[in-house]
């Protein structure tokens, strides 16, 4: 990226962005300290009795499936061979849960994921009562949202998938109406009620920046103050690294100090 703001993830001209790409660079931190940091917690974690196998890497949009994982206490998460990944079309992320009396269950696509993770795993070590059937119902709604509505927003492609720009420089109006339902809650399910569905959302808004560093958040002051509270979270600093999250809370502190220009009259 060009300007002032240099991305932590170091990209190629937009211009090769692909959706492939993409997923190797949003929330990239490729150190050696973090990728051992994974395998040594996998590795420690193997002999626990977990069920849970994730196959991803930091590169892909594994690290929203971590991040969900760690929210909902799962820390025995393993990280599984890439060279047995039993995606059907060979992509990340991928999960398997050996945790069935009848079969071995394999869910990919990271909404996917995240819906499993809630409907097994979901009342789990989490904050607060466990989930209402209304909460439920909302976090699945919102992590649907996420992929099939939010993502496009975020990632404008020419029909060969390649990336070249983002909604958010634009302004839209699933945008301003995310804006006004924050402008009255914290997080997506209640106010004080983090969730799976917060991951979801959180985690396609906090990408943006990474790619798009010159994109302007005041016209989302609510939605802005929102991805900061999430990027804030200890999780989402174990699962997609301290340079990502230290990069997005400097970006975020930015845009929320910013005041809105005033209206002329």
């Amino acid at each position: 990226f060009h300007g002032q703001r240099v991305a932590v993830a170091f990209a190629p001209p937009q211009s090769q962005v692909t959706t492939r790409s993409r997923t190797a660079l949003i929330g990239y931190d490729d150190s050696p300290l973090l990728q051992t940091a994974l395998f040594a917690e996998a590795s420690a974690s193997s002999d626990t009795g977990k069920t849970l196998t994730l196959y991803g890497h930091q590169g892909s949009r594994s690290p929203l499936v971590n991040w969900g994982a760690y929210e909902l206490g799962l820390d025995g998460l393993k990280m599984g061979d890439l060279a047995q990944n039993p995606h059907l079309f060979g992509k990340i992320p991928c999960l398997t849960d050996d945790s069935s009396e009848d079969e071995p269950v394999v869910v990919f696509e990271s909404g996917a994921i995240l819906e499993y993770l809630q409907g097994n795993y979901g009342n789990n070590k989490r904050e607060g009562p466990p989930l209402t059937k209304s909460q439920r119902a909302a976090i699945t709604s919102w992590i649907v949202w996420a992929n099939a509505s939010l993502d496009p927003i975020c990632f404008i492609e020419t029909p060969q998938g390649k990336v070249y720009d983002t909604g958010l420089k634009y302004g839209h109006p699933l945008l301003d109406r995310l804006d006004e339902i924050l402008k009255g809650q914290k997080f997506l399910v209640g106010n004080d009620t983090f969730s799976l569905a917060d991951v979801a959302v959180a985690s396609y808004l906090l990408y943006v920046p990474q790619f798009f560093p010159d994109v302007d958040l005041q016209k989302w002051p609510n939605m802005a103050r929102y991805m900061m509270d999430c990027a804030k979270r200890d999780a989402y600093g174990k699962a997609f690294g301290a340079k990502v999250q230290g990069y997005l809370l400097d970006f975020l502190e930015e845009s929320v100090s910013k005041k809105e220009p005033s209206s002329k009259r």
